[in-house]
C-alpha cells in the first residue's frame, strides 16, 4: 500500500500547479455553478454560454504565471461579463481571486488595485441595475470586507516572498564571495608553491647539469636537494588539490607550513645559493595558525624573489613581536626595487593579499642598506595555543 502512496505522491508532484490549480477550479466550477440554480430560482439558468464563461475563468489561469496583469484583467472581464447576464454567483468568482493573488505577489501592484476597484464598482452597478436593486446589498458589503482581507493576506504573502528572495540572494551572494575568496587563496598557495620548489629545482638542476662531469659530488648533491625539493612539492600540491576537490576530510599528518619550518626554508636557498641569515625575537610556536601560516609564505615568497630578480648574494629575515602585532622583514643585498621593474608583480600582490586578509599591511622598497626590503605587519589577533614542548619537537614528529 505505500508504494501505490508514494506513486500518487510523486504524480502529484510532477502535474505542475500552473495546470493543477485551474483544473481543479474548473471542476468545482462546474459542479457548483450548475447546482447553485436550485438554490438561487431567480437566477438564469446556466447555459451553454454560462459554461463556457465559467470555463475560460481557470482556462485563463494556465497563463498566469506569464502574464499576471493580463490574465488578471481578462477574468475579472469574465466575471463580470457573466455577473451582468444574470447567472447565479457562486465559485465563478475563484479564478479572478487567484489572478489578484498572482499579481499582488509579483509586484503588479498597481494593476492590481486598480483592476479591483473597477471590478468592486462594477459588480455594484451591475447589482443596482441588473441583479435585483438594492436587495442582498447587504451581503456584497461582507464580500468587500472578505475582499479587503483577502487583499491584505496576499500583500503579507509578497512581502514574505520578497524577504525569501532576498534571504536566498544574500546567501548566493555569500557562498560565491567565499567561492572567490577560497579560489584566491588557492592561487596564492599554487603560486608560492610552485614559484618557490620549481624555482629551486630548476637552479639545482642547472648546477647538475654543469657539474655532472667535473664535480659528480656536487652534481649527486644537487640532484639529492632537487629530489628533496619535488617531495615536498608534491605534498604541498596534493594538500591544496585535496582542498580544491573538497576530499582532504582526514587531519594531514605532514607538518603544516609555518614560520617552525624556517630553517628548513633557509637551507632550500642556501642550496640554491643564496646565503640567509634569521633573526627571530617571538614564539612560533605560539602564533595563531593563520598568522604562522601567512609570515612563513610571506617570507618564502620574498626569499624566491630575491633568488629570480635581485641578484642578491645574501638576504637577512628578522621576526618580532612588537605591540601586539608579528613583524616580518626581508632584506637582501641586490640592486634595490629597479632590478624588479619587470617582475609582474604576481608575487607582491600575493603577499600584499595575505597580509590584508589578517588585517594587516605589507611595504615593500629600497632597504636602508641598499637592495630591497619587505615589511609585513600581521595582528596577532584569535586564540593563541599554549606552546607544547621544545622547539622543533613538532616537526621530528
Amino acid at each position: 500500500m505505500s508504494w501505490l502512496v508514494g506513486l500518487l505522491r510523486r504524480s502529484w508532484q510532477s502535474v505542475p500547479h500552473t495546470v493543477l490549480t485551474p483544473a481543479a477550479w474548473l471542476v468545482v466550477g462546474l459542479v457548483a455553478e450548475l447546482n447553485v440554480s436550485r438554490f438561487v430560482p431567480t437566477a438564469r439558468p446556466v447555459d451553454a454560454l454560462g459554461i463556457a464563461l465559467i470555463v475560460l475563468g481557470p482556462l485563463l489561469l494556465v497563463v498566469r504565471r506569464a502574464h499576471p496583469p493580463a490574465v488578471l484583467v481578462a477574468c475579472t472581464a469574465v466575471l463580470l461579463v457573466y455577473l451582468a447576464l444574470g447567472y447565479p454567483f457562486g465559485p465563478v468568482v475563484v479564478p479572478s481571486l487567484v489572478a489578484l493573488a498572482e499579481a499582488i505577489v509579483h509586484g503588479h501592484r498597481r494593476v492590481a488595485y486598480a483592476t479591483t476597484v473597477v471590478a468592486v464598482l462594477a459588480g455594484l452597478a451591475i447589482q443596482i441595475g441588473v441583479r435585483g436593486g438594492l436587495a442582498g446589498i447587504e451581503g456584497r458589503l461582507g464580500w468587500l470586507a472578505w475582499l479587503a482581507a483577502y487583499v491584505a493576506g496576499c500583500e503579507l504573502w509578497r512581502a514574505r516572498t520578497e524577504r525569501r528572495a532576498q534571504a536566498r540572494a544574500a546567501r548566493e551572494e555569500t557562498a560565491r564571495r567565499q567561492a572567490g575568496e577560497e579560489r584566491l587563496r588557492i592561487a596564492r598557495e599554487l603560486h608560492d608553491v610552485l614559484g618557490h620548489h620549481v624555482s629551486l629545482i630548476n637552479v639545482q638542476a642547472g648546477v647538475a647539469l654543469y657539474l655532472l662531469d667535473d664535480d659528480p659530488e656536487q652534481a649527486r648533491r644537487a640532484l639529492a636537494t632537487i629530489k628533496d625539493a619535488s617531495r615536498d612539492l608534491l605534498r604541498e600540491m596534493r594538500s591544496t588539490l585535496g582542498v580544491l576537490r573538497g576530499v582532504d576530510d582526514e587531519p594531514p599528518r605532514a607538518p603544516t607550513a609555518g614560520l617552525g619550518m624556517l630553517d628548513r626554508l633557509v637551507a632550500d636557498n642556501e642550496a640554491a645559493g643564496l646565503a640567509v641569515s634569521t633573526a627571530v625575537d617571538a614564539d612560533v610556536r605560539a602564533l595563531p595558525p593563520s598568522v604562522d601560516l601567512a609570515a612563513y609564505r610571506i617570507v618564502q615568497e620574498a626569499l624566491t624573489n630575491v633568488r629570480k630578480h635581485a641578484g642578491a648574494a645574501r638576504a637577512l629575515v628578522k621576526v618580532t613581536e612588537v605591540g601586539g602585532a608579528l613583524r616580518v622583514v626581508v632584506d637582501d643585498d641586490g640592486a634595490g626595487p629597479s632590478a624588479r621593474a619587470g617582475e609582474g608583480g604576481a608575487g607582491l600582490v600575493g603577499m600584499h593579499e595575505r597580509a590584508t586578509a589578517l588585517g594587516g599591511t605589507l611595504s615593500h622598497g629600497r632597504a636602508p642598506g641598499g637592495g630591497f626590503r619587505v615589511e609585513a605587519v600581521l595582528p596577532l589577533t584569535g586564540p593563541r595555543p599554549a606552546p607544547v614542548g621544545p622547539p622543533g619537537e613538532e616537526e621530528a614528529g
